[in-house]
C-alpha cells in the first residue's frame, strides 16, 4: 500500500512536470528517459512469489524507480509527439491544407520553446479555441484554390464544350459609350447574338493644349466606344472602314478566342465591311485595339478600346461585380509626334503636328493622356460623384510601351480586380495599381470627403505630359476625417487641383 502511495505520489509530479508550468525543457526530459534506461538495467524482476525479499529496502525502491521510469518515458513520448506534429506543418512537402493540429498546453510548451517563433511567422492563425482556453489550435490556410474557384474555372471549361445554336439566341444590339460613359450592366441571365457595329476614319483633335492630332479613331472617338457583353455570348462585329487615306483596319480585341484575336477575320480596306462572329469564353476587362500593319503606329495613332465580359456563372446563371453607385471608362496612351512645321503664310511653327515612328521606337513620348487628350478628364468631362457613392472605374493601358501607375491622389482603391480578373478575390485598400500595355484593371472607391481628387500616373513626371484627371466630389464636409484650423491653400500653379 505504502509502495502504491508513492507511486501516485510520483506520477501526481510527473503531470506537474508535463504541464504548462514546467520549466524542464524536451532535452532535460530526453535526458531523463536515458538515465531512467540506463538504471533499469540492473533491476531484477519483480517476482509474483509470496518469500520476502532478501532486502527489503531494494524491495520498496523498485516499483518507486519504475514509476519514475515510465512518467518520464511517458514525458518524453508526449513532446516526441508535440515535435513531429510541429515538423510535420513545417514541412512545405506535407500537404497540412485541410488539418486542424490540437495541442494541449502540457504537450506545447517544451516543442515550442525554441522553433516556435519560426513556425508562428509561418503559419497565418494562431488562436485559442473557444471550447478549451487551456487548448490551442493551428490553423493552416489552404494555398491551393478553394472549391467555389475551382467550380467556377469548371464552369468556363463546360461553356466552351458546350456551343450554342446561334440561331436561337436572342439578338440584341450592344449600347456604345463614348469614354468616360459606361453603359449599364447586363442583367439576363442567358446567352444572346450581340452586335457590334464598329466603323473607322480619321478625325483632327486637339490631343494637348498646344497641339492638334489627326487621330485614327473607332466611331470617330478616341478611345473607341466602350463594349459590354456577357460570357457565353456570341458578339457578331462589323467593321466598316471609312478612312479616306486608304489604310486598312481590323480589330484584335484579347477578349476574343483565336487567332490573332480576329484581326484577319475583320481586315478591311478603304469603303470595305467585314462581318466576324466571336463566343465570349473568358469572363474578364480587356483592351482592344486595330492590329493592321503596322501595329504600333495604328494602337499609337487612337484605335483601341475596352470590352468588358460580365461573368455568367453563379445563382440563377448571372453574375456580376458588386453594385456600386457610378461607373467610369478610362484609357491612358500616349502621343508620339514630329516637331511642329513652320507655317508658310505666318512663319511661325504650326498649330498640328504628325506622327513620329522615330520617338516610338525610342520610347520617348512627346504627351502621355487620359481617354485621348490632355484635358479630357479636366476642363472637359472630369469624372463625378457625392460624398457617401462608391465609383468604379474601368482602367484600360493602350501604351503602346509604357506601364502605368493608376493613383487616385487621397483616395483607395477598396477593391482592384488586378489585369482585369473578376474571377479571383480583390486585392483591398490598395493605393497604386500597376498595369502594363494592353492590360486592363478595374478599381472601386468610395467617395467619403468632398472635394477634387487627382488621377495620375505615379511616373509622376508623367503628370507634365498630361496624364492628369480629375474627380469631383460634391457634399457635407467631414472634419472628422479630414479637417484643419485653417482654410486649405493649395500651391499656385499646381496641376493636381482644380
Amino acid at each position: 500500500m505504502a509502495a502504491w502511495s508513492k507511486f501516485s505520489n510520483m506520477a501526481s509530479v510527473g503531470r506537474w512536470a508535463c504541464s504548462g508550468r514546467s520549466r524542464m525543457s524536451g532535452s532535460a526530459l530526453h535526458l531523463q528517459h536515458q538515465q531512467a534506461v540506463r538504471g533499469a538495467s540492473w533491476f531484477r524482476p519483480v517476482t509474483t512469489s509470496s518469500k520476502p525479499s532478501g532486502t527489503p529496502e531494494r524491495s520498496r525502491l523498485v516499483p518507486i524507480l519504475a514509476a519514475s521510469a515510465c512518467v518520464a518515458a511517458g514525458a518524453f513520448y508526449l513532446t516526441r509527439q508535440a515535435n513531429a506534429r510541429m515538423d510535420l506543418a513545417q514541412d512545405a512537402n506535407v500537404d497540412v491544407s485541410s488539418k486542424s493540429v490540437r495541442h494541449p498546453v502540457a504537450t506545447c510548451s517544451a516543442a515550442i520553446r525554441l522553433r516556435s517563433m519560426d513556425f508562428l511567422r509561418r503559419t497565418p492563425m494562431l488562436q485559442q479555441s473557444a471550447n478549451s482556453p487551456r487548448q490551442l489550435r493551428i490553423t493552416l490556410s489552404p494555398t491551393s484554390p478553394t472549391p467555389s474557384e475551382d467550380s467556377r474555372i469548371a464552369f468556363y471549361d463546360t461553356l466552351e464544350a458546350n456551343p450554342p445554336d446561334v440561331s436561337t439566341l436572342p439578338i440584341e444590339h450592344a449600347v456604345l459609350t463614348s469614354a468616360p460613359s459606361v453603359p449599364p450592366p447586363l442583367t439576363r441571365t442567358h446567352a444572346a447574338l450581340v452586335k457590334v457595329d464598329l466603323t473607322t476614319s480619321p478625325k483632327l483633335v486637339q490631343v494637348t493644349n498646344q497641339y492638334k492630332y489627326e487621330a485614327w479613331t473607332f466611331n470617330g472617338t478616341v478611345p473607341g466606344p466602350f463594349i459590354r457583353a456577357r460570357a457565353g455570348d456570341v458578339v457578331e462585329l462589323t467593321l466598316t472602314n471609312r478612312d479616306e487615306t486608304g489604310n486598312p483596319h481590323n480589330i484584335d480585341s484579347h477578349a476574343f478566342t483565336g487567332p490573332g484575336g480576329g484581326a484577319a477575320l475583320t481586315n478591311a480596306d478603304e469603303g470595305e465591311a467585314k462581318t466576324a462572329r466571336f463566343r465570349l469564353l473568358c469572363p474578364g476587362l480587356y483592351v482592344y485595339h486595330c492590329a493592321a500593319a503596322p501595329v504600333p503606329v495604328h494602337i499609337a495613332n487612337g484605335m483601341f478600346g475596352l470590352m468588358y465580359v460580365q461573368p455568367a456563372d453563379g445563382e440563377g446563371g448571372g453574375s456580376d461585380l458588386p453594385a456600386v453607385d457610378r461607373e467610369y471608362y478610362v484609357m491612358q496612351s500616349e502621343v508620339y509626334h514630329e516637331p511642329p512645321e513652320t507655317d508658310e503664310e505666318t512663319g511661325r511653327p504650326s498649330g498640328t503636328v504628325e506622327f513620329s515612328y522615330p520617338q516610338g521606337l525610342r520610347e520617348e513620348p512627346n504627351a502621355v493622356v487620359f481617354n485621348g487628350r490632355e484635358a479630357a478628364l479636366t476642363r472637359e468631362a472630369p469624372l463625378k460623384a457625392r460624398t457617401g457613392e462608391t465609383v468604379r472605374i474601368f482602367f484600360g493601358n493602350a501604351g503602346p510601351n509604357l506601364t502605368s501607375s493608376l493613383h487616385v491622389i487621397g483616395s483607395h482603391f477598396r477593391r482592384v480586380y488586378r489585369d482585369g480578373d473578376v474571377l479571383s478575390p480583390p486585392g483591398r485598400f490598395v493605393g497604386t495599381v500597376g498595369v502594363p500595355p494592353g492590360g486592363a484593371a478595374i478599381v472601386d472607391l468610395k467617395a467619403v470627403v468632398p472635394g477634387t481628387y487627382t488621377l495620375v500616373d505615379h511616373a509622376i513626371f508623367r503628370l507634365d505630359k498630361g496624364a492628369v484627371g480629375f474627380l469631383n466630389v460634391a457634399g457635407e464636409a467631414r472634419p472628422d476625417v479630414y479637417g484643419s484650423a485653417e482654410p486649405p491653400a493649395p500651391c499656385v500653379g499646381c496641376k493636381l487641383h482644380a
